[in-house]
């Protein structure tokens, strides 16, 4: 078995990619209050800042800066998860690995972390999570996503509106 080690930066930001155990299943926008709860209660026990982040039905994608002199982005997600599944009704097949271990079948175990590196790359990652239910095919627009800190950049004039649409009246052949 591999050793897995999670490369860590004390003060550091992060891209994350967390995905549902079930990835059919679309609990995270169907119980979004729930999981935005989830994230403000392990915010207060463990300050973070949310650069960017988008909720997709089945898994999300974020980026955050974590205090100086803090590199614990694990216990975020643990907690994080863990606040969200107590709040769900039970019912989701669970493993026998996750029964001896008393957990929920709700996320999979393990979570997709990135550190960034310098802005190029920070800008690269931002976009990649704006742009996210367009790739998938859930809105022609980031701006028409709801779930997205996508809104909060249009107000601050990061981006504009229309940034990564496509409008329905264009030829392009």
């Amino acid at each position: 078995m591999t050793d897995y080690r999670r490369y860590r930066v004390s003060g550091g930001t992060y891209f994350f990619t967390v995905n549902l155990a079930d990835r059919k299943r679309t609990l995270l926008t169907e119980n979004i209050v729930l999981l935005r709860n989830a994230f403000r209660e392990v915010k207060i026990a463990h300050p973070f800042h949310v650069d960017a982040v988008v909720i997709m039905p089945e898994h999300l994608h974020t980026i955050w800066t974590l205090p100086e002199g803090d590199d614990d982005f694990s216990l975020r997600w643990r907690q994080i998860k863990s606040a969200f599944s107590r709040k769900i009704e039970t019912g989701e097949r669970i493993s026998k690995s996750r029964t001896r271990k008393q957990e929920r079948g709700i996320w999979q175990r393990r979570f997709w972390e990135h550190a960034i590196r310098d802005e190029s790359d920070f800008a690269r990652h931002i976009d990649y999570i704006h742009f996210n239910p367009v790739k998938h095919g859930y809105v022609k627009q980031a701006v028409d996503w709801p779930y997205s800190s996508f809104h909060r950049y249009v107000q601050l004039g990061i981006c504009a509106r229309n940034w990564c649409g496509f409008e329905d009246d264009l030829d392009y052949e």
